[in-house]
This record gives C-alpha cells, structure tokens and sequence, in this order.
C-alpha cells in the first residue's frame, strides 16, 4: 500500500489561473491518482469539471467562482482550457471531460471496489446510468440512484436523501444537473450528505444512459465538442455557446496580453 507521503505528492498538482478561476493543469492520469489520494487520506470534497461555459458563468457569479475555486480538483473540460494552460507553460495539461473520468473510475472502482451513488438527469436517467454501467462494468457496484425535481429540494426531500445516503455511505457522489446547478449544489450539500467525494459531470449522465452521443475523439481534440453537443440539442445550447465562447475569447486574449487581470476567489 502506498505510504500517505507518497499519496500527498498528488495533492499538490499546480493549477492555471484563466479568468480568475483556478483549473489543474492536470491529466487523466493525475487526475486520477489526486482523486484516489482524496479518498486514501479522508479529504472530503467535490471534484469541478470546468470547461468555457463554467469560466464565464463565474465572471458573473462570484459565489460560483469561489465554489469552483475552493474544490478538491477542478479538471479542464474544455479544450480551450487546455490551449490556455499551454499558453501559460504547463505544457503536461491534458483536456479531462467529465464522461471520460466517470468511465475509467468506474473501471478503478472494479478493482478498488469503490460505491457510486447517481443523483441527477431527466426522469428516468439515473437509474438508465445505473443499468448501463453495470453492463459496462459487471463488478461496479452502484448503491443508489436519485431523480431530483427540476428545483430546490423541499425539507422533505432533502431528509430523504441524507437518509438514503446515510444508509449507502458512497465514495462517490455523480451528480449530473449541468454546470452551474451541479457545482452550486455540491457546494450545499458536502457537508450534509455522508460521502466522500462529490463529481459534477453534467452531460456525462446522458451520454452513458444513452439519451445523447459524445463528440468524436478528433471534435474534442480540435476544441470544437460544442458543436456536437448544439447539433444534438440546439434549442437549449445554441445560446450558451454563441454567446460564452465569443466572450471567452475577447476576455482571455486581453488577459493574455495584460490589459485586464483577474484575481482568484
């Protein structure tokens, strides 16, 4: 077994500052081994997936800025978040999407045997999730699934599912409401609920339950994902994309060029 020294060399991985927000200049890989050092040294917390969308939604949310920038690991989702973190000389990032992530901790949990609560998606979807990764994975064991409301959880609600979640006590926590109802939920709910970690992988509960496809592997590495993702859904994303990555770009090309600076939560 690892020693807690050894696993403490994975705490430390540098993060990039784009726009304020702080992203890990990480790897799948990395990525992985800070997630396992989290649970091996009992930190509790929850893991961002931040991508364009996450960025710009903080520029005008301050509490979600300080939410995403106080996580255990904030992984770069999007490409762009990439070629910045390149810009600035950590040329070791690697682009970590949240449907990815699930997939290869969903096969470390094989062996780890690491328990997986699913808490989010469409009527119906987590418990397709469940069903399709347990296919996938024969050995992962799932110990439950939740359809929240499409708002707040009333009193009621929520002493159910601290109870449901006291009972199966899960390493991981998924939750899948998009960005950025995903991060501030983890943000309420860390300390309430009986789990280890938190993950908000937003899209990442569709795509494995099947209800959409993920973006080709040459669409993600060329940076342009949203292009699939407006195809599959236009009247719900086109909006967030035509107008999060034009701003994205004017905002990180004057930070790039020092004539606006921003401060870290």
């Amino acid at each position: 077994m690892a020693t807690t020294a050894a696993w403490s060399n994975f705490a430390t991985d540098e993060c990039v500052s784009i726009l304020g927000i702080k992203i890990h200049a990480t790897s799948m890989d990395r990525a992985l081994r800070r997630i396992e050092s989290a649970l091996h040294n009992g930190e509790k917390g929850y893991v961002c997936v931040t991508g364009v969308q996450g960025i710009m939604e903080a520029q005008v949310d301050p509490n979600l800025k300080r939410i995403i920038n106080r996580s255990v690991l904030t992984t770069p989702d999007g490409r762009p978040t990439v070629w910045v973190g390149w810009l600035r000389g950590f040329f070791k990032m690697r682009q970590v999407t949240g449907p990815d992530m699930m997939l290869k901790i969903c096969a470390l949990s094989e062996e780890k045997r690491y328990t997986h609560f699913f808490y989010g998606g469409a009527e119906g979807i987590a418990a397709r999730l469940k069903e399709s990764l347990t296919a996938r994975f024969p050995n992962l064991k799932v110990v439950g699934a939740y359809t929240p409301p499409f708002r707040p959880l009333d009193a009621e609600e929520e002493a159910g599912l601290i109870h449901m979640v006291a009972e199966s006590k899960p390493d991981f926590f998924w939750v899948g409401l998009g960005t950025p109802k995903q991060e501030r939920f983890m943000d309420q709910y860390i300390s309430k609920l009986d789990t280890k970690l938190m993950v908000g992988v937003g899209a990442a509960f569709d795509i494995h339950a099947g209800r959409i496809e993920d973006a080709p592997y040459w669409m993600k590495f060329s940076g342009v994902q949203w292009m699939h993702r407006i195809y599959q859904d236009p009247g719900r994303l086109w909006k967030r994309y035509m107008v999060n990555n034009p701003k994205f770009i004017y905002r990180i090309v004057l930070d790039l060029l020092g004539i606006a600076k921003h401060e870290n939560a």
